[in-house]
């Protein structure tokens, strides 16, 4: 165990419901080849596409795992977005699957939405676009008293518990990740004036690059690091920083964009330190 200051943090409840699946263009460009194509995109209730599965090579755009929650009001949705953390219960308080409890797994910029994980997916089948869920806030403000140069966010304290026990060094915070992603690789997202909410997304058009970091093997859940990335205020490119992530959301079509990922650490690389594990993927982490 880890000390920190989650005795001052305040626990509070954020709801939403489940957002409907919502198409503005017609259709996406491929960036490369110039050719036209729709895919399934954001929204609504992935009932095949949930964390553990493949985030790319599946004939999706934005597609968000598992259960998708919006607030329609702009104030309570930006709490929402905000204040939930990964990690973090969600309680289906209306509809057929009232009672049943899941995890929050991600943030989607842009559109504003929170992905909520069950592990049982015949409990999606009782669910319908418009059913109320109500989250467990906490995790904002959280920090490590022996590291105070590591910011957390979006990161429920248990998770964190669980991440640190892959962390035997005394002078810095060793963290398990899945993938390595250099900062050049990175889209939309950046510039962002906080990452405590919302994603930045991996571009996967360059083949070459996306053989030499293995990231047709990307998973929905996956803890992957962002080199060279300072995400304290915002999303921007510092040597020698490092960052971590969720991956969120699915391979995207739209130039600029991919796979997103909501950041959990970041630190200088002299403070925070990755270790590859294959099984560093929040369907290991979540207690189900």
């Amino acid at each position: 165990m880890v000390k920190t200051n989650e005795n001052l943090l305040v626990e509070l409840s954020v709801i939403g419901e489940i957002a409907s699946p919502t198409l503005k263009q017609s259709y996406r460009i491929q960036p490369v080849s110039g050719s036209p194509i729709q895919l399934p995109s954001v929204g609504g209730i992935s009932y095949n596409a949930n964390i553990g599965d493949p985030a790319v090579g599946i004939l999706a755009d934005h597609v968000e795992p598992g259960v998708s929650l919006r607030n329609p009001h702009e104030a309570s949705n930006r709490a929402l977005n905000t204040f939930a953390c990964i990690g973090n219960i969600a309680h289906v308080i209306s509809g057929a699957a009232k009672g049943v409890t899941g995890w929050v797994t991600g943030k989607h910029g842009g559109v504003e939405h929170v992905m909520i994980y069950f592990p049982n997916r015949a409990d999606l089948d009782k669910m319908v676009i418009g059913d109320k869920m109500q989250i467990r806030s906490m995790g904002t403000g959280l920090k490590i008293e022996a590291f105070p140069e590591l910011t957390i966010l979006n990161m429920d304290p248990a998770l964190l518990q669980e991440l640190a026990a892959f962390s035997p060094a005394q002078d810095r915070f060793v963290c398990p990740v899945t993938h390595k992603v250099p900062a050049y690789l990175l889209g939309a997202g950046l510039g962002e004036e906080t990452c405590q909410s919302g994603d930045v997304d991996i571009q996967l058009f360059d083949e070459d690059a996306v053989a030499k970091f293995q990231l047709n093997s990307l998973r929905f859940g996956d803890l992957i690091a962002m080199e060279d990335c300072d995400h304290r205020y915002g999303r921007i490119y510092r040597k020698d920083w490092i960052s971590i992530g969720v991956v969120t959301h699915s391979c995207c079509i739209q130039a600029g964009h991919g796979p997103g990922v909501t950041t959990i650490l970041t630190a200088p690389k002299h403070v925070l330190e990755v270790k590859i594990e294959a099984n560093a993927n929040l369907k290991f982490f979540l207690n189900e």
